[in-house]
């Protein structure tokens, strides 16, 4: 007799048995990726590719409508110079109401040549994160000229004025808080307040009275209550009642932060914001924001207030810590800018008087400004994003160029053009451009 194997099995038989073993396990191996390629068969090509993505769709289907109605895209131009009063697009110069040059400080030689020195000195870049090594005494100088603007302890400068507002609300509060805004916030303040995991309120529009009954009632269902306000609104060029809400905040026992980025250089007989338009303390606000942007030609942004807040951000906050320092030719500009606004007063008074006349003259001609005081920023409301890309494209042949707002930026019905002023825009220029814009609504 031929001998068995071990386990008393013919051994053809135990290899047909190996066999069928090796295949179940592979099988039972295979059968959890077959699974998941059967489910990945299953799922939506939405959900992995951006042509689909909702933002992308939206994006598409205007540049479509647009296209359909022989409206074209106003976005994206390319300046080829300083844009102040005037600039240059496309080899054709263009009288220009759509830049935060409200000084005419970005472009001006002694900012320039400040800027040209630090990069001599310290180079295009910090390089680093300034708690590390990328602190420059240009850095201080601006921070220390800026509290000495808001009569705060201390200020701290970041490198994005939109990163300012996200990184210190999502820093200083948080689930147990509460927030209450301006209903026409900046997205950066709801980005911040998504952030921090905070409650999130608004009040109407200025509304203060709204606001003390919110507060009223809400305040003692949180540990901190910060209310966030615009100094000047960029939308409409309206501010709040800077007095009143200081009043508020005292009486509930919760902080206020203002956010001046349009205010400063353009509210105040010394433009320094809002504060000094209402003759407040700088202490009165805990939280001063506000951005090199705009009036300071530069970029990013700053916070002023108590040594304890400046601290505080300094060591901690994110998008500071994270951050590499602010580029040195920037800080130096931004700095220069401010020192050029304390020391040439009439700029700010220019600035306020050209944005004055350009009110008066459109509410002549029956052009629709909405809440605008006429300081800095003139909303021209035309009902429709459709009549308000139409009216930027039609001043656009004559020569002006002007931005228009439109959904989802504002409601439908609060489509806009909006007319951004500088001290360097001359009577003659407002005039025409009033006129066209009349015509063109007729």
């Amino acid at each position: 007799m031929s001998q068995r194997p071990l386990g008393g099995l013919p051994s053809q038989l135990k290899d047909r048995l190996i066999q069928k073993t090796l295949e179940r396990r592979l099988q039972q191996a295979e059968e959890p990726k077959a699974t998941r390629r059967s489910r990945s068969a299953s799922v939506p090509e939405a959900f992995y590719s951006f042509a689909h993505h909702p933002g992308y769709q939206q994006v598409s289907l205007i540049a479509k409508g647009a296209g359909h109605l022989g409206i074209d895209d106003p976005f994206f131009r390319q300046h080829q110079a300083v844009a102040g009063a005037t600039t240059l697009i496309e080899g054709r110069e263009y009288i220009n109401f759509s830049s935060y040059n409200y000084l005419g400080l970005a472009g001006h030689p002694t900012i320039n040549a400040a800027a040209k020195a630090a990069i001599d000195t310290y180079g295009t870049s910090a390089s680093a994160s300034r708690s590390v090594s990328g602190e420059r005494p240009l850095h201080s100088a601006l921070e220390q000229l800026l509290a000495q603007v808001y009569e705060c302890d201390a200020a701290l400068a970041f490198v994005s004025g939109h990163a300012t507002n996200v990184t210190v609300l999502g820093h200083l509060f948080g689930p147990r808080d509460l927030i209450v805004h301006d209903e026409l916030c900046h997205n950066s303040v709801l980005q911040g307040i998504k952030l921090s995991g905070a409650k999130r309120m608004s009040f109407p529009h200025n509304d203060l009275a709204a606001l003390d009954r919110l507060l009223a009632q809400e305040r003692l269902n949180y540990e901190r209550v910060l209310i966030s306000v615009e100094g000047l609104y960029s939308m409409d060029g309206d501010y709040p009642d800077l007095p009143g809400l200081v009043d508020i905040k005292q009486r509930h026992r919760v902080f206020l932060m203002v956010d001046d980025a349009h205010a400063i250089g353009t509210l105040g007989p010394k433009g320094l914001g809002i504060r000094d338009h209402f003759g407040v303390a700088g202490g009165d606000v805990d939280i001063w924001m506000g951005t090199l942007s705009k009036t300071m030609a530069g970029c990013g942004g700053y916070i002023a207030g108590e040594q304890a807040l400046i601290d505080n951000l300094r060591y901690l906050a994110p998008g500071f810590l994270y951050s590499v320092g602010m580029a040195p030719p920037l800080a130096a500009a931004s700095a220069a800018a401010l020192q050029c606004m304390l020391e040439e007063p009439e700029r700010v008074h220019r600035l306020q008087a050209r944005s004055q006349y350009f009110l008066q003259q459109a509410k002549r001609a029956g052009l629709d400004t909405g809440l605008s005081t006429g300081i800095a920023i003139v909303p021209v409301i035309t009902g429709s994003s459709l009549k308000a890309a139409r009216l930027s494209n039609a001043l656009f042949e004559r020569g002006i160029n002007v931005q228009p707002i439109v959904y989802p930026a504002v409601p439908e019905k609060s489509a806009r053009l909006r007319f951004f002023m500088s001290c360097e825009h001359t009577e003659e220029q407002i005039d025409f451009t009033v006129q066209a814009a009349a015509e063109i609504l007729g």
